[in-house]
């Protein structure tokens, strides 16, 4: 999904949650920026990320980042890729080892949350443009350098391992739509 098919689909954008449409304006003001993609933007940038689900949708894969020491769907950076879907598909294979996923190219969900600061850059923005992936709970796991470990997670027990209210919001729209 490149800058334009972004730029409708969040046009079009439907959500009931209040958080997403006030998000909805902000994302489009930062695709007015030609470097809206890069992660030296600031105040804030583009990143893609994941919800993936097993067959039965009873579960949802998550990593433990070891950066943020927090349990969320893999995602990461654009690095200047305007393809924001191809993003999320790579940081999902790269963060979680699962290579075949069948695809929802729909927005799934958009965010925007603060990134601590670290010793080399300031605290920022991500807005981050969510997909809906299905996976085989049975392909191999593999658990990157970036991260902790990468587990599926029951419906019924994520809120043992997160209470960030993005990914319960997440969770919601799976269990009502």
């Amino acid at each position: 999904m490149y800058r334009q098919a972004l730029i409708r689909s969040l046009q079009a954008y439907q959500t009931i949650f209040s958080e997403e449409q006030t998000f909805v304006s902000s994302f489009l003001d930062l695709l007015k920026s030609p470097d809206c993609y890069k992660r030296t933007h600031l105040p804030g940038h583009l990143t893609g990320s994941a919800w993936i689900l097993n067959q039965d949708h009873s579960k949802v894969l998550l990593v433990h980042h070891s950066k943020l020491n927090r349990w969320m769907q893999p995602g990461g950076h654009a690095d200047d890729d305007e393809n924001i879907l191809r993003v999320a598909l790579k940081e999902a294979r790269e963060e979680t080892g699962v290579i075949n996923f069948l695809v929802n190219e729909l927005v799934f969900d958009i965010d925007i949350h603060t990134i601590p600061p670290r010793k080399d850059f300031p605290s920022h923005l991500h807005y981050d443009v969510r997909f809906l992936l299905q996976a085989d709970e049975t392909e191999e796991i593999i658990v990157s350098e970036e991260s902790h470990d990468v587990k599926w997670v029951s419906f019924t027990e994520i809120e043992k391992f997160t209470t960030e209210p993005s990914i319960l919001r997440m969770k919601t729209k799976r269990q009502h739509g």
